[in-house]
């Protein structure tokens, strides 16, 4: 066969098309013949690497960045053993099919994607080190050594002496800042991995950021969508997981676990030493200073930053209670009472109706622009019910297969995908969004009328996922305001831009969060968060996200601009899926293995 050349099958079976393209792939990248390869890819194609060519995580568009990435990558990954793993599958125009590969340093499995013979999408991602495996199955820890031996440690008292000598006179290569589900998830891998981890949490027990929350939140998303690593829910678990069920179940996780939680422990300052490589870390713990000198710092501390909250004329004058969503307890208390609540999100929608179930007297929420509304119902029906719930389970899709599949889509090409089920939702659901139009609220599907996933990804929020809220207001126990803007607080009243008052004993300001890298900022400096750049955010080059696009999550889950720091966060799913891929480039760095960094996003000033 000529250089540059190959030959595309054109099998009626799915399987043997599919093997015979992913052999000819091998092949080509084998004798290292980029033309070949390429020519093996449409025009339009996607390749997305999860750490295992990249040590990143970067998604090629169109056959030019393919090649480059490929040229950087290619000598020192040597891919080989590329083989399917199960049939394919064709269906709607393309085939599908799941494969393993072996790279130099590791063990790997993707996802392949043929339209007309050609590859459209390409998924590759590391899923262990050669040599540093997980142990599980045949090659778990036996637990005890059997025989009669002198000074024989049980493994209490074996436990008990790590847990008192790490941070102490042995330090952690890694330490995680942020104790909720995205870094216990992190913490468990990285024991699997044996890499020294602390978690430090301020909070007093894990889960307490569950627990702390307003009392009637409960995860909108399904329970098969939301199991931590290794230890999916019993299979009586609600299907929507109430928060401190939610708090106690991660407690329990991060005890049998066996990780090295501190709680009532917080950061109080971070500094790189750049000649050591490390990184110095003052903690405050149990009344004393404590300085820990972690290799790599990883910031969990959620996906938002510090709470945002408007400075609002007349604030110190107000005399009823001002506070943020995230110090609002829930309802009780404020029966009788006239509430106000800036924001028209999920938190706001919740809080209003927790208001309202507790007899509060009046609840008005102030809405300021559009949010996207869809019914829980419908989303379980059209959005979760091919990958997470019961139906899935008994078809065989295992949670690992739907987080591989839920990856495999390229970012660019989701809001096409998105855009019909909304609108069958919207034909769907008529009844509901007639009725917000008629109380006034204001509604869309997204800029782009993709829905909630891409709002989500770009933004982090602008949605609600309708579980009573919205019927409240259409049938008026929610009052609404909008669209209008909190201009003034009086001693017992709240003064709109609409020039209305509006009596208030309670006003909750559920206006969000800051950027995730505020943390970066309060605890390593200013400059360094500005290195760093965005975290979040897709840089859609929308007109509400201007930033240049970059086909991945900005700065989650990869390396960053300052050596030795990473961010960890997401919803349930996202911490689950994508902490594999961080703690394996951690364990590679841990052993010294060699890990070029391709396609390190360019740095974004902030300030």
């Amino acid at each position: 066969m000529a250089a540059g050349r190959v030959h595309l099958v054109r099998s009626v079976d799915p399987t043997q098309q599919a093997a015979a393209w992913l052999s000819s792939l091998g092949e080509a990248l084998a004798r290292r013949d980029l033309d070949a390869a390429l020519n093996l890819f449409g025009a339009e194609c996607y390749w997305r690497d999860l750490a295992a060519f990249t040590w990143n995580l970067n998604t090629c568009e169109g056959r030019d960045a393919v090649r480059a990435m490929l040229e950087a990558t290619l000598a020192a990954t040597v891919p080989a053993a590329w083989a399917l793993d199960g049939p394919a599958r064709a269906a709607d125009g393309q085939l599908e099919a799941w494969f393993t590969f072996e790279t130099a340093l590791g063990r790997g499995k993707g996802h392949l994607r043929l339209r007309e013979g050609r590859g459209w999408t390409l998924l590759t991602t590391l899923q262990a080190l050669k040599g540093f495996e997980e142990r599980s199955g045949l090659t778990r820890e036996p637990g005890v050594v059997h025989g009669a031996l002198r000074d024989r440690r049980s493994w209490l008292e074996r436990r008990e002496q790590e847990v008192a000598e790490l941070g102490i006179t042995r330090q952690p290569y890694c330490l995680i800042i942020g104790g909720g589900q995205g870094g216990i998830g992190l913490a468990a891998r990285l024991r699997r991995l044996g890499v020294p981890t602390i978690v430090i949490e301020k909070n007093a027990r894990a889960g307490d950021s569950w627990r702390k929350r307003y009392r009637s939140l409960c995860l909108h998303d399904p329970v098969w969508y939301d199991h931590m690593p290794y230890l999916p829910f019993p299979d009586h678990w609600p299907v929507f997981s109430p928060k401190d069920k939610m708090g106690d179940w991660l407690e329990m996780y991060a005890k049998v676990m066996e990780l090295d939680y501190w709680s009532s422990t917080e950061c109080t300052g971070a500094r790189y030493d750049e000649a050591a490589a490390q990184w110095e870390v003052t903690v405050e713990r149990q009344g004393r200073t404590l300085r820990l000198r972690p290799k790599q710092l990883v910031l969990a501390t959620g996906m938002s930053g510090m709470p945002n909250v408007p400075g609002i004329p007349g604030a110190a004058s107000f005399e009823g209670r001002l506070c943020h969503s995230s110090e609002h307890a829930g309802g009780e208390g404020w029966s009788g009472k006239r509430c106000v609540v800036l924001g028209a999100n999920n938190s706001a929608h919740d809080i209003c109706a927790d208001l309202w179930e507790h007899g509060a007297a009046e609840v008005t929420m102030l809405q300021r622009s559009p949010t996207i509304v869809v019914r829980s119902e419908s989303l379980m029906e059209f959005a979760w019910a091919r990958l997470y719930s019961e139906q899935a389970v008994r078809a065989g899709i295992s949670t690992e297969i739907a987080d591989l599949t839920t990856a495999s889509v390229p970012f660019r090409e989701l809001p096409a995908l998105q855009r019909p089920l909304y609108r069958r939702i919207r034909e769907r659901d008529a009844d509901l969004y007639e009725g917000l139009g008629r109380a006034g609220f204001l509604f869309d599907f997204g800029e782009d009328e993709a829905g909630i996933h891409s709002a989500y990804l770009r933004r982090g929020g602008g949605y609600y996922i309708e579980v009573g809220a919205s019927q409240l207001i259409i049938d008026g126990g929610i009052k609404l305001k909008s669209p209008v803007t909190l201009e003034r607080l009086n001693r017992r009243s709240v003064t709109l831009s609409d020039g209305s008052e509006l009596p208030a004993d309670l006003v909750v300001l559920a206006t969000g969060y800051g950027p995730m890298n505020d943390w970066a900022a309060r605890l390593i400096s200013p400059e360094v968060a500005d290195r760093v750049g965005k975290c979040w955010g897709l840089g859609s080059g929308t007109k509400n996200d201007p930033g240049p696009w970059e086909g991945e999550l900005r700065n989650m889950w990869k390396p960053t601009r300052q050596p030795g720091l990473w961010f960890h966060g997401g919803n349930l799913m996202q911490s689950r899926h994508y902490s594999r891929y961080l703690a394996l480039q951690l364990k590679a760095r841990l052993e010294g293995l060699a890990t070029p960094v391709y396609g390190l996003a360019r740095v974004h000033h902030l300030r």
